[in-house]
């Protein structure tokens, strides 16, 4: 039984997340020698659930070799990752305030799907699982739009908005879970712990 796990990722929701749960986690973040964002580069033609699936595993791949060179203590590691898919097309993080109305602009009317994907190294083997959840956004004036994107909300974000955020007052319904919306689905973050062996 381990009675702590390591968690790869920078995002505080994740860390909330795990709070929820009464998870104790331990941050592995990568070093300045490590350039993370390129792990999250997309590859042409790949569909939202092989890419985000994909991301995570390299992400869980860095976050061990992370583990093994800095000599820290065995524990389990968490990684995840969450990508916004409108069809077959992913919107990821935006890049830029133009970039950032384009995503939601495009979100605007309609329903989309947000996967996550999580994966845990228990020591001997990775396990992985996939969350999809179908979000659907009423119409949004252009004004609302660029008020949020003016909020500095979007930024870091995948479909350029945070489901905690002013941009609820957009959903009309989601399908799925609220936490993996979030970033980390806690029904399968619960189960692939309990199988690593993670007191909480």
């Amino acid at each position: 039984m381990s009675d702590f796990i390591y968690l790869a990722s920078q995002s505080p929701r994740r860390r909330q997340l795990l709070e929820q749960l009464g998870v104790r986690y331990e941050l592995l973040l990568a070093g300045p020698d490590e350039d993370a964002e390129a792990l999250e580069a997309e590859v042409a033609g790949e569909l939202p659930a092989d890419y985000v699936q994909r991301v995570t595993r390299a992400k869980l791949q860095a976050a061990r070799q992370r583990l093994k060179t800095r000599g820290l203590p065995s524990a389990p590691i968490l990684c995840s990752d969450t990508t916004v898919a409108l069809g077959r097309r992913i919107l990821g993080k935006p890049a830029n305030a133009a970039d950032a109305r384009r995503i939601l602009s495009l979100l605007s009317g309609k329903t989309h799907r947000v996967l996550t994907a999580i994966a845990v190294f228990d020591g001997r083997r990775a396990a992985l699982r996939l969350n999809t959840s179908w979000v659907h956004f009423t119409a949004v004036a252009a004004r609302e739009i660029d008020a949020y994107v003016d909020s500095g909300e979007p930024f870091g974000k995948a479909g350029a908005y945070a489901i905690q955020s002013a941009a609820a007052a957009w959903i009309d319904r989601i399908e799925g879970s609220y936490s993996a919306i979030m970033g980390l689905p806690l029904y399968e973050t619960a189960l692939l712990l309990r199988q690593a062996r993670v007191k909480f």
